[in-house]
């Protein structure tokens, strides 16, 4: 099961990334567009995500996914840790939330970078 360690580490390995600590709480930005923060006691993690999927995720997974009342009208969605199936969906959720964040030439540079793997 992924934990914060395990966030921490991965979202560091995606370009440009930097954490900074805001609220309290870990965040990481890439190119200063926050993507990822880890609230709490960090056993969840808040991840950009359309609202409309969002809504999807928490109704399809609410084990998985739900919305924090003060998030709810910003296209975040949190995530719990010990719901993910393995690092690798881990790493999914990030990348998808690092390519909402990156700048359009951070995207050119790095095309795969979170697309699923056909």
């Amino acid at each position: 099961m992924p934990d914060a360690e395990d966030v921490r580490r991965i979202a560091l390995s995606l370009p440009d990334t930097s954490e900074r600590v805001a609220w309290n709480m870990p965040t990481f930005r890439v190119g200063g567009r926050m993507y990822v923060t880890l609230p709490e006691d960090e056993t969840s993690m808040a991840v950009r995500c359309p609202r409309e999927e969002a809504a999807e995720l928490v109704r399809a997974e609410p084990e998985k996914f739900w919305i924090a009342d003060h998030e709810a009208a910003f296209a975040w969605v949190r995530v719990r840790l010990a719901a993910l199936e393995d690092e690798r969906e881990l790493y999914d959720i990030l990348a998808d939330s690092w390519r909402q964040a990156a700048s359009p030439k951070l995207l050119e540079n790095h095309p795969d970078l979170g697309l699923p793997k056909i």
